[in-house]
């Protein structure tokens, strides 16, 4: 009967799934306002969450969407923290940030000329 809680703290279930360094990081994020849980913001750490709640929230520059499978005992290594969710975030191909040399190596400086007299003729037009 003591298998497994039915529910467990939002900010507990971020650590164990390894979403966050530590525990405090992921109550900061929760009572901020920025985790909603079935499309519903919310406010506590404390909010209970079970199987088959799905979290959205925000992590490093992109928004992460995850449902969660099984709730955890522990922190554990990172095979087992993917097994507590299933990701449901879209994810797009990274664009570059800005054109590079296409080249070998670095540009001569014959290159480099021919690369400001490009410039400059461009600003002339």
């Amino acid at each position: 009967m003591t298998d497994q809680p039915a529910k467990i703290r939002v900010d507990k279930w971020l650590w164990y799934a390894r979403f966050f360094k530590t525990r405090s990081l992921a109550a900061k994020v929760v009572s901020g306002g920025h985790v909603r849980v079935n499309g519903q913001k919310i406010a506590k750490s404390s909010h209970a969450v079970g199987p088959e709640d799905v979290l959205t929230f925000p992590q490093a520059k992109e928004i992460r969407v995850v449902r969660i499978s099984a709730l955890g005992t522990r922190r554990g290594p990172a095979p087992e923290a993917q097994a507590l969710y299933t990701d449901l975030t879209e994810r797009k191909e990274k664009q570059p940030r800005a054109p590079k040399y296409e080249g070998k190596g670095r540009p001569s400086k014959r290159d480099r000329r021919s690369l400001d007299n490009m410039k400059t003729s461009r600003l002339e037009d």
